[in-house]
Protein backbone atom coordinates (compact mmCIF):
# COMPACT_ATOMS: atom_id res chain seq x y z
CA UNK A 1 0.00 0.00 0.00
CA UNK A 2 1.36 3.41 -1.00
CA UNK A 3 2.31 5.78 1.80
CA UNK A 4 0.64 9.16 2.07
CA UNK A 5 3.26 11.68 0.94
CA UNK A 6 4.76 13.86 3.63
CA UNK A 7 4.47 16.78 1.25
CA UNK A 8 2.80 17.08 -2.13
CA UNK A 9 2.21 19.84 -4.65
CA UNK A 10 -0.34 19.95 -7.46
CA UNK A 11 -0.10 22.48 -10.29
CA UNK A 12 2.23 24.70 -8.25
CA UNK A 13 3.08 27.87 -10.18
CA UNK A 14 4.82 31.17 -9.52
CA UNK A 15 4.35 34.14 -11.82
CA UNK A 16 6.50 37.26 -11.63
CA UNK A 17 6.01 40.27 -13.92
CA UNK A 18 6.94 38.94 -17.36
CA UNK A 19 8.39 35.68 -15.99
CA UNK A 20 6.73 32.34 -15.24
CA UNK A 21 9.30 31.00 -12.75
CA UNK A 22 7.41 27.79 -11.99
CA UNK A 23 4.81 26.24 -14.26
CA UNK A 24 2.21 23.82 -12.83
CA UNK A 25 4.66 21.52 -11.05
CA UNK A 26 3.44 18.31 -9.38
CA UNK A 27 5.86 16.96 -6.77
CA UNK A 28 5.72 14.63 -3.79
CA UNK A 29 8.03 13.48 -1.00
CA UNK A 30 7.58 10.17 0.82
CA UNK A 31 8.55 9.44 4.43
CA UNK A 32 12.11 8.20 4.76
CA UNK A 33 13.27 9.04 1.24
CA UNK A 34 15.75 11.40 -0.37
CA UNK A 35 14.11 13.11 -3.35
CA UNK A 36 16.61 15.07 -5.46
CA UNK A 37 15.59 18.21 -7.35
CA UNK A 38 17.83 18.48 -10.41
CA UNK A 39 18.07 21.16 -13.08
CA UNK A 40 20.08 24.04 -14.44
CA UNK A 41 20.25 27.46 -12.81
CA UNK A 42 16.91 29.13 -13.45
CA UNK A 43 15.09 25.80 -13.86
CA UNK A 44 12.77 26.57 -10.93
CA UNK A 45 14.37 24.53 -8.12
CA UNK A 46 14.88 27.48 -5.77
CA UNK A 47 11.41 28.82 -6.53
CA UNK A 48 9.84 25.49 -5.66
CA UNK A 49 11.68 25.00 -2.37
CA UNK A 50 11.10 28.64 -1.37
CA UNK A 51 7.34 27.95 -1.45
CA UNK A 52 7.70 24.66 0.43
CA UNK A 53 9.85 26.49 3.01
CA UNK A 54 7.29 29.26 3.49
CA UNK A 55 9.59 31.97 2.11
CA UNK A 56 7.39 32.53 -0.95
CA UNK A 57 3.73 32.10 -1.85
CA UNK A 58 2.45 30.36 -4.99
CA UNK A 59 0.51 32.19 -7.69
CA UNK A 60 -1.48 29.04 -8.37
CA UNK A 61 -1.67 25.41 -7.27
CA UNK A 62 -1.79 23.71 -3.89
CA UNK A 63 0.53 22.31 -1.21
CA UNK A 64 -0.49 19.31 0.90
CA UNK A 65 1.15 18.18 4.13
CA UNK A 66 0.28 14.64 5.25
CA UNK A 67 -2.74 14.76 2.96
CA UNK A 68 -4.06 18.08 4.31
CA UNK A 69 -3.97 21.25 2.22
CA UNK A 70 -1.79 23.94 3.80
CA UNK A 71 -0.78 27.51 3.07
CA UNK A 72 2.39 29.00 4.52
CA UNK A 73 2.52 32.73 5.17
CA UNK A 74 6.07 32.64 6.54
CA UNK A 75 9.09 30.43 7.14
CA UNK A 76 7.96 30.16 10.76
CA UNK A 77 4.64 28.67 9.57
CA UNK A 78 6.48 25.92 7.67
CA UNK A 79 8.88 25.27 10.55
CA UNK A 80 5.95 25.02 12.96
CA UNK A 81 4.65 22.15 10.83
CA UNK A 82 8.00 20.34 10.73
CA UNK A 83 9.49 21.65 7.46
CA UNK A 84 12.99 23.06 7.79
CA UNK A 85 15.27 24.37 5.05
CA UNK A 86 19.05 24.80 5.04
CA UNK A 87 19.67 27.29 2.24
CA UNK A 88 23.00 27.87 0.48
CA UNK A 89 23.30 31.19 2.29
CA UNK A 90 23.14 30.42 6.00
CA UNK A 91 20.94 32.38 8.41
CA UNK A 92 23.45 32.28 11.28
CA UNK A 93 24.60 35.43 13.11
CA UNK A 94 28.42 35.17 13.07
CA UNK A 95 29.04 37.19 16.25
CA UNK A 96 26.81 34.99 18.42
CA UNK A 97 27.86 31.70 19.99
CA UNK A 98 26.71 28.41 18.51
CA UNK A 99 24.21 27.88 21.35
CA UNK A 100 22.82 31.42 20.93
CA UNK A 101 22.26 30.80 17.23
CA UNK A 102 20.51 27.49 17.83
CA UNK A 103 18.14 28.95 20.42
CA UNK A 104 17.62 32.34 18.78
CA UNK A 105 13.94 33.11 19.42
CA UNK A 106 13.64 30.02 21.64
CA UNK A 107 15.87 31.13 24.52
CA UNK A 108 15.32 29.41 27.91
CA UNK A 109 14.74 32.08 30.55
CA UNK A 110 15.23 32.58 34.28
CA UNK A 111 12.82 35.37 35.02
CA UNK A 112 13.74 38.25 32.68
CA UNK A 113 17.20 36.84 31.91
CA UNK A 114 18.42 34.35 29.32
CA UNK A 115 19.56 31.08 30.91
CA UNK A 116 22.86 30.65 29.05
CA UNK A 117 23.94 27.61 31.07
CA UNK A 118 20.79 25.66 30.18
CA UNK A 119 21.07 26.82 26.57
CA UNK A 120 24.64 25.48 26.26
CA UNK A 121 23.66 22.22 28.02
CA UNK A 122 20.72 21.61 25.66
CA UNK A 123 22.83 22.48 22.61
CA UNK A 124 25.52 20.03 23.75
CA UNK A 125 22.87 17.30 24.16
CA UNK A 126 21.54 17.99 20.64
CA UNK A 127 25.06 17.80 19.15
CA UNK A 128 25.73 14.55 21.00
CA UNK A 129 22.52 13.01 19.67
CA UNK A 130 23.36 14.10 16.11
CA UNK A 131 27.05 13.15 16.47
CA UNK A 132 28.20 16.68 15.55
CA UNK A 133 31.60 17.53 17.14
CA UNK A 134 30.92 21.19 17.93
CA UNK A 135 31.45 23.27 21.09
CA UNK A 136 28.19 25.18 21.86
CA UNK A 137 30.15 28.06 23.44
CA UNK A 138 32.27 28.72 20.33
CA UNK A 139 31.72 31.92 18.33
CA UNK A 140 29.96 30.95 15.08
CA UNK A 141 32.29 32.99 12.86
CA UNK A 142 35.18 30.73 13.92
CA UNK A 143 33.51 27.55 12.60
CA UNK A 144 34.25 25.93 9.25
CA UNK A 145 31.50 25.99 6.62
CA UNK A 146 30.75 22.33 7.32
CA UNK A 147 30.34 23.04 11.05
CA UNK A 148 28.10 26.03 10.30
CA UNK A 149 25.96 23.74 8.18
CA UNK A 150 25.72 21.32 11.10
CA UNK A 151 24.53 24.19 13.29
CA UNK A 152 21.87 25.11 10.72
CA UNK A 153 20.65 21.51 10.65
CA UNK A 154 20.64 21.32 14.46
CA UNK A 155 18.29 24.32 14.57
CA UNK A 156 15.71 22.14 12.81
CA UNK A 157 15.45 19.87 15.84
CA UNK A 158 13.59 22.32 18.08
CA UNK A 159 10.31 20.95 16.79
CA UNK A 160 9.02 17.75 15.28
CA UNK A 161 11.09 17.58 12.09
CA UNK A 162 9.37 15.74 9.24
CA UNK A 163 10.82 17.39 6.10
CA UNK A 164 14.41 18.64 5.69
CA UNK A 165 15.31 20.62 2.56
CA UNK A 166 19.04 20.84 1.75
CA UNK A 167 20.14 23.32 -0.93
CA UNK A 168 23.59 22.49 -2.40
CA UNK A 169 24.79 21.15 0.97
CA UNK A 170 28.13 19.72 -0.20
CA UNK A 171 29.34 22.63 -2.37
CA UNK A 172 32.12 23.60 0.08
CA UNK A 173 32.69 20.37 2.01
CA UNK A 174 35.67 18.01 2.05
CA UNK A 175 35.12 14.34 1.20
CA UNK A 176 35.22 13.40 4.90
CA UNK A 177 32.62 16.07 5.73
CA UNK A 178 30.44 14.82 2.86
CA UNK A 179 30.65 11.29 4.27
CA UNK A 180 29.54 12.58 7.67
CA UNK A 181 26.62 14.47 6.12
CA UNK A 182 25.50 11.44 4.12
CA UNK A 183 25.69 9.26 7.24
CA UNK A 184 23.49 11.77 9.04
CA UNK A 185 21.02 11.74 6.13
CA UNK A 186 20.77 7.94 6.41
CA UNK A 187 19.98 8.33 10.12
CA UNK A 188 17.20 10.80 9.33
CA UNK A 189 15.77 8.48 6.66
CA UNK A 190 15.60 5.67 9.22
CA UNK A 191 13.54 7.97 11.46
CA UNK A 192 11.07 8.56 8.62
CA UNK A 193 12.19 12.11 7.83
CA UNK A 194 11.81 13.04 4.16
CA UNK A 195 14.69 14.95 2.57
CA UNK A 196 14.51 17.20 -0.50
CA UNK A 197 18.04 17.49 -1.82
CA UNK A 198 19.31 19.99 -4.40
CA UNK A 199 22.71 19.46 -5.99
CA UNK A 200 24.54 19.75 -9.31
CA UNK A 201 26.87 16.89 -8.31
CA UNK A 202 25.43 13.89 -10.10
CA UNK A 203 28.07 11.58 -8.66
CA UNK A 204 26.36 12.02 -5.25
CA UNK A 205 22.97 10.80 -6.40
CA UNK A 206 23.83 7.09 -6.53
CA UNK A 207 24.89 7.27 -2.87
CA UNK A 208 21.80 8.89 -1.38
CA UNK A 209 18.94 9.46 -3.86
CA UNK A 210 15.78 7.37 -3.99
CA UNK A 211 14.04 9.46 -6.66
CA UNK A 212 15.00 12.42 -8.84
CA UNK A 213 12.71 15.09 -10.27
CA UNK A 214 14.15 17.07 -13.17
CA UNK A 215 13.03 20.65 -13.83
CA UNK A 216 13.73 22.69 -16.95
CA UNK A 217 12.62 26.29 -17.62
CA UNK A 218 10.23 26.19 -14.66
CA UNK A 219 8.46 23.01 -15.77
CA UNK A 220 8.71 19.42 -14.55
CA UNK A 221 10.34 17.16 -17.15
CA UNK A 222 9.86 13.98 -15.15
CA UNK A 223 10.48 11.97 -11.98
CA UNK A 224 12.62 8.82 -12.11
CA UNK A 225 13.82 6.26 -9.60
CA UNK A 226 17.58 6.44 -9.07
CA UNK A 227 17.81 2.70 -9.58
CA UNK A 228 16.32 3.05 -13.07
CA UNK A 229 18.44 5.88 -14.48
CA UNK A 230 22.03 7.02 -15.04
CA UNK A 231 23.99 10.25 -15.47
CA UNK A 232 23.66 10.34 -19.26
CA UNK A 233 19.86 10.10 -19.07
CA UNK A 234 19.66 12.77 -16.36
CA UNK A 235 21.80 15.20 -18.37
CA UNK A 236 19.59 14.70 -21.41
CA UNK A 237 16.44 15.30 -19.33
CA UNK A 238 17.95 18.42 -17.76
CA UNK A 239 19.37 20.06 -20.88
CA UNK A 240 17.54 18.45 -23.77
CA UNK A 241 20.96 17.47 -25.12
CA UNK A 242 22.95 14.24 -25.01
CA UNK A 243 26.01 14.24 -22.75
CA UNK A 244 28.23 13.97 -25.85
CA UNK A 245 27.05 17.48 -26.75
CA UNK A 246 28.11 18.85 -23.35
CA UNK A 247 31.82 18.07 -23.66
CA UNK A 248 33.35 19.48 -26.86
CA UNK A 249 36.01 17.69 -28.89
CA UNK A 250 39.28 19.58 -28.49
CA UNK A 251 41.75 19.21 -31.32
CA UNK A 252 45.05 18.32 -29.71
CA UNK A 253 48.04 19.93 -31.35
CA UNK A 254 50.67 20.04 -28.59
CA UNK A 255 53.43 22.53 -29.05
CA UNK A 256 56.52 23.49 -27.11
CA UNK A 257 56.93 23.00 -23.38
CA UNK A 258 55.94 26.27 -21.74
CA UNK A 259 56.49 25.37 -18.09
CA UNK A 260 58.68 22.88 -16.28
CA UNK A 261 58.26 22.20 -12.57
CA UNK A 262 61.13 20.39 -10.81
CA UNK A 263 60.65 18.94 -7.32
CA UNK A 264 58.02 21.44 -6.16
CA UNK A 265 57.20 21.25 -2.46
CA UNK A 266 54.78 23.30 -0.44
CA UNK A 267 52.57 22.69 2.58
CA UNK A 268 50.93 19.33 1.89
CA UNK A 269 52.83 18.65 -1.38
CA UNK A 270 56.19 16.92 -1.80
CA UNK A 271 58.63 16.72 -4.72
CA UNK A 272 56.29 17.26 -7.69
CA UNK A 273 57.69 17.11 -11.23
CA UNK A 274 55.65 17.92 -14.37
CA UNK A 275 55.53 20.06 -17.50
CA UNK A 276 52.84 21.96 -19.41
CA UNK A 277 52.74 22.23 -23.21
CA UNK A 278 51.17 24.81 -25.49
CA UNK A 279 47.90 23.76 -27.13
CA UNK A 280 46.99 21.02 -24.67
CA UNK A 281 44.54 20.61 -21.81
CA UNK A 282 46.29 19.14 -18.77
CA UNK A 283 43.84 17.68 -16.25
CA UNK A 284 44.69 17.44 -12.55
CA UNK A 285 42.61 15.01 -10.50
CA UNK A 286 42.53 13.84 -6.90
CA UNK A 287 40.39 13.76 -3.80
CA UNK A 288 39.75 16.92 -1.79
CA UNK A 289 42.89 17.39 0.32
CA UNK A 290 45.17 15.56 -2.13
CA UNK A 291 47.25 18.70 -2.71
CA UNK A 292 46.21 19.35 -6.31
CA UNK A 293 45.22 22.98 -5.70
CA UNK A 294 48.12 23.73 -3.36
CA UNK A 295 50.61 22.50 -5.96
CA UNK A 296 49.49 25.01 -8.57
CA UNK A 297 49.01 27.81 -6.05
CA UNK A 298 52.68 27.27 -5.18
CA UNK A 299 53.62 27.42 -8.87
CA UNK A 300 51.75 30.75 -9.11
CA UNK A 301 53.40 32.10 -5.96
CA UNK A 302 50.05 32.29 -4.15
CA UNK A 303 51.23 29.66 -1.65
CA UNK A 304 54.82 29.57 -0.31
CA UNK A 305 57.23 27.28 -2.16
CA UNK A 306 59.29 25.17 0.23
CA UNK A 307 61.48 23.62 -2.44
CA UNK A 308 61.95 22.99 -6.14
CA UNK A 309 62.30 25.13 -9.25
CA UNK A 310 59.82 26.51 -11.82
CA UNK A 311 60.84 27.48 -15.37
CA UNK A 312 58.39 29.39 -17.57
CA UNK A 313 59.31 29.93 -21.24
CA UNK A 314 62.93 29.17 -20.39
CA UNK A 315 63.18 31.68 -17.52
CA UNK A 316 63.50 30.77 -13.84
CA UNK A 317 60.43 32.15 -12.02
CA UNK A 318 60.92 30.18 -8.80
CA UNK A 319 61.16 33.28 -6.64
CA UNK A 320 58.97 35.61 -8.73
CA UNK A 321 55.95 37.30 -7.18
CA UNK A 322 52.44 36.35 -8.28
CA UNK A 323 52.01 39.74 -9.95
CA UNK A 324 55.16 39.24 -11.99
CA UNK A 325 54.15 35.69 -12.96
CA UNK A 326 50.77 36.97 -14.18
CA UNK A 327 52.43 39.71 -16.22
CA UNK A 328 54.78 37.17 -17.80
CA UNK A 329 51.79 35.22 -19.14
CA UNK A 330 50.20 32.87 -16.60
CA UNK A 331 46.64 33.24 -15.33
CA UNK A 332 45.12 31.51 -12.30
CA UNK A 333 41.36 31.21 -11.78
CA UNK A 334 40.62 30.65 -8.08
CA UNK A 335 38.07 28.06 -6.91
CA UNK A 336 36.66 30.63 -4.46
CA UNK A 337 35.12 33.26 -6.70
CA UNK A 338 33.67 35.23 -3.78
CA UNK A 339 36.80 35.50 -1.65
CA UNK A 340 39.53 35.64 -4.32
CA UNK A 341 38.03 36.05 -7.77
CA UNK A 342 35.34 38.74 -7.93
CA UNK A 343 34.50 42.12 -6.46
CA UNK A 344 30.94 41.36 -5.40
CA UNK A 345 30.14 45.01 -4.71
CA UNK A 346 30.82 46.00 -8.33
CA UNK A 347 29.00 45.23 -11.57
CA UNK A 348 30.07 42.58 -14.06
CA UNK A 349 31.27 45.32 -16.42
CA UNK A 350 33.33 46.93 -13.64
CA UNK A 351 34.98 43.59 -12.84
CA UNK A 352 35.92 43.09 -16.50
CA UNK A 353 37.13 46.65 -16.92
CA UNK A 354 39.37 46.37 -13.86
CA UNK A 355 41.07 43.29 -15.23
CA UNK A 356 41.55 44.90 -18.65
CA UNK A 357 43.21 47.92 -17.10
CA UNK A 358 45.42 45.79 -14.83
CA UNK A 359 46.42 43.75 -17.87
CA UNK A 360 47.59 46.90 -19.63
CA UNK A 361 44.84 46.88 -22.25
CA UNK A 362 42.74 49.89 -23.11
CA UNK A 363 45.54 52.35 -22.32
CA UNK A 364 46.92 55.01 -24.60
CA UNK A 365 50.62 55.44 -25.38
CA UNK A 366 50.85 57.55 -22.26
CA UNK A 367 49.43 56.80 -18.82
CA UNK A 368 45.78 57.60 -19.54
CA UNK A 369 43.07 54.96 -19.80
CA UNK A 370 40.96 54.91 -22.94
CA UNK A 371 37.63 54.18 -21.24
CA UNK A 372 35.57 53.89 -24.45
CA UNK A 373 38.01 51.22 -25.64
CA UNK A 374 37.84 49.44 -22.26
CA UNK A 375 34.02 49.40 -22.43
CA UNK A 376 34.11 48.09 -26.00
CA UNK A 377 36.52 45.30 -25.04
CA UNK A 378 34.44 44.46 -21.94
CA UNK A 379 31.33 44.07 -24.10
CA UNK A 380 33.19 41.83 -26.55
CA UNK A 381 34.46 39.61 -23.75
CA UNK A 382 30.98 39.41 -22.16
CA UNK A 383 29.59 38.33 -25.54
CA UNK A 384 32.33 35.72 -25.83
CA UNK A 385 31.44 34.07 -22.49
CA UNK A 386 27.70 34.27 -23.28
CA UNK A 387 26.91 36.60 -20.36
CA UNK A 388 23.45 37.98 -21.01
CA UNK A 389 23.39 41.74 -21.59
CA UNK A 390 20.85 42.22 -18.81
CA UNK A 391 23.36 40.96 -16.23
CA UNK A 392 26.29 43.16 -17.19
CA UNK A 393 25.31 46.22 -15.18
CA UNK A 394 24.07 44.24 -12.20
CA UNK A 395 26.14 43.86 -9.05
CA UNK A 396 27.97 40.53 -9.17
CA UNK A 397 26.51 39.68 -5.73
CA UNK A 398 23.03 39.69 -7.35
CA UNK A 399 23.91 37.12 -10.03
CA UNK A 400 23.39 33.37 -9.90
CA UNK A 401 26.39 31.14 -9.25
CA UNK A 402 26.56 30.19 -12.92
CA UNK A 403 26.62 33.80 -14.09
CA UNK A 404 29.19 34.72 -11.45
CA UNK A 405 31.37 31.95 -12.83
CA UNK A 406 30.97 33.34 -16.34
CA UNK A 407 32.20 36.72 -15.08
CA UNK A 408 35.15 34.99 -13.41
CA UNK A 409 36.01 33.23 -16.69
CA UNK A 410 35.54 36.47 -18.60
CA UNK A 411 38.18 38.19 -16.47
CA UNK A 412 40.85 35.84 -17.77
CA UNK A 413 40.29 37.20 -21.30
CA UNK A 414 41.31 40.63 -20.08
CA UNK A 415 44.93 39.47 -20.13
CA UNK A 416 46.67 37.66 -22.96
CA UNK A 417 48.22 34.68 -21.16
CA UNK A 418 50.06 31.62 -22.45
CA UNK A 419 48.95 29.32 -19.62
CA UNK A 420 45.49 29.38 -18.02
CA UNK A 421 45.10 27.45 -14.74
CA UNK A 422 41.46 26.84 -13.89
CA UNK A 423 41.00 25.56 -10.31
CA UNK A 424 37.58 23.88 -9.84
CA UNK A 425 36.17 25.89 -12.78
CA UNK A 426 32.59 24.59 -12.61
CA UNK A 427 31.94 24.21 -8.87
CA UNK A 428 28.24 24.83 -8.15
CA UNK A 429 27.51 25.43 -11.86
CA UNK A 430 24.69 23.79 -13.82
CA UNK A 431 25.26 21.67 -16.92
CA UNK A 432 24.17 24.32 -19.42
CA UNK A 433 26.66 26.84 -18.04
CA UNK A 434 29.29 24.11 -17.92
CA UNK A 435 28.83 23.47 -21.63
CA UNK A 436 29.44 27.18 -22.33
CA UNK A 437 32.58 27.22 -20.14
CA UNK A 438 33.87 24.04 -21.77
CA UNK A 439 33.58 25.69 -25.18
CA UNK A 440 35.74 28.55 -23.88
CA UNK A 441 38.36 26.05 -22.73
CA UNK A 442 38.29 24.44 -26.19
CA UNK A 443 38.75 27.85 -27.85
CA UNK A 444 41.79 28.61 -25.68
CA UNK A 445 43.47 25.27 -26.37
CA UNK A 446 42.80 25.41 -30.09
CA UNK A 447 44.28 28.92 -30.15
CA UNK A 448 47.55 27.41 -28.91
CA UNK A 449 47.16 28.28 -25.23
CA UNK A 450 47.94 25.78 -22.50
CA UNK A 451 45.01 25.04 -20.18
CA UNK A 452 45.24 23.32 -16.79
CA UNK A 453 41.99 22.02 -15.29
CA UNK A 454 42.17 21.19 -11.59
CA UNK A 455 38.92 19.48 -10.67
CA UNK A 456 37.25 17.17 -8.15
CA UNK A 457 34.76 16.28 -10.89
CA UNK A 458 36.44 13.27 -12.49
CA UNK A 459 34.19 13.05 -15.59
CA UNK A 460 35.06 16.68 -16.34
CA UNK A 461 38.80 15.95 -16.27
CA UNK A 462 38.48 12.74 -18.29
CA UNK A 463 36.29 14.28 -21.01
CA UNK A 464 38.34 17.47 -21.52
CA UNK A 465 41.98 16.54 -20.94
CA UNK A 466 44.60 15.26 -23.36
CA UNK A 467 46.88 14.30 -20.49
CA UNK A 468 46.34 14.22 -16.75
CA UNK A 469 48.14 14.17 -13.42
CA UNK A 470 46.69 12.31 -10.45
CA UNK A 471 47.55 13.39 -6.90
CA UNK A 472 47.12 11.59 -3.59
CA UNK A 473 48.41 12.61 -0.16
CA UNK A 474 50.56 15.39 -1.63
CA UNK A 475 52.27 13.22 -4.26
CA UNK A 476 51.81 12.98 -8.02
CA UNK A 477 50.91 9.29 -8.20
CA UNK A 478 50.38 8.99 -11.96
CA UNK A 479 50.61 10.77 -15.29
CA UNK A 480 48.03 9.34 -17.70
CA UNK A 481 47.25 9.83 -21.37
CA UNK A 482 45.44 8.14 -24.23
CA UNK A 483 43.77 4.81 -23.48
CA UNK A 484 45.00 4.90 -19.85
CA UNK A 485 42.68 7.82 -19.07
CA UNK A 486 39.73 5.84 -17.77
CA UNK A 487 37.76 6.20 -14.55
CA UNK A 488 38.91 2.82 -13.20
CA UNK A 489 42.56 3.50 -14.00
CA UNK A 490 42.42 7.00 -12.47
CA UNK A 491 40.67 5.96 -9.26
CA UNK A 492 43.36 3.36 -8.69
CA UNK A 493 45.88 6.17 -8.13
CA UNK A 494 43.64 8.29 -5.86
CA UNK A 495 44.89 6.31 -2.85
CA UNK A 496 48.44 5.50 -4.04
CA UNK A 497 51.61 7.23 -2.83
CA UNK A 498 54.08 5.46 -5.06
CA UNK A 499 54.42 8.30 -7.55
CA UNK A 500 54.21 5.85 -10.43
CA UNK A 501 54.21 7.21 -13.95
CA UNK A 502 52.36 5.65 -16.86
Amino acid sequence: MDQTPLIKTTGLSKQYPGVLALNAVDFDLKPGEVHVLFGENGAGKSTLISMLAGANTPSDGHIYLNGQQVRFNSVADAQGLGIYTVFQEFSLIPTLTVAENIFLGWEPMIGPFVDHRTMRKRAAEMFEELDFPIDPSQITAHLSRAQQQMVEITKAFHGDLSVLILDEPTASLTDREVDHLFGFIETLKARGVGIIYISHRMQEFARIADRITVLRDGAKIGTVAMADTDEDALVEMMTGRAITEIYPTIKHDPGEVLLRAHGISTSGVQDAHFDIRAGEVLGVAGLVGSGKSRLFRAVMGVAPRLGGRVEFKGADITHATTRKIIRQGMYYLSPDRKAEGLDLAKTSNDNLALNLVMGGQGTTSGTFINWPEVRTQSAQIADHVELHEGYRNKLVSQLSGGNQQKVLFAKCFGQDADIYIFDEPTVGVDMGTRAALYRLIRDLAEAGKAVVIISSDLPEVLHLSHRMLVLAHGHITAELSGADMTEDQTLKYFFDESGAKI
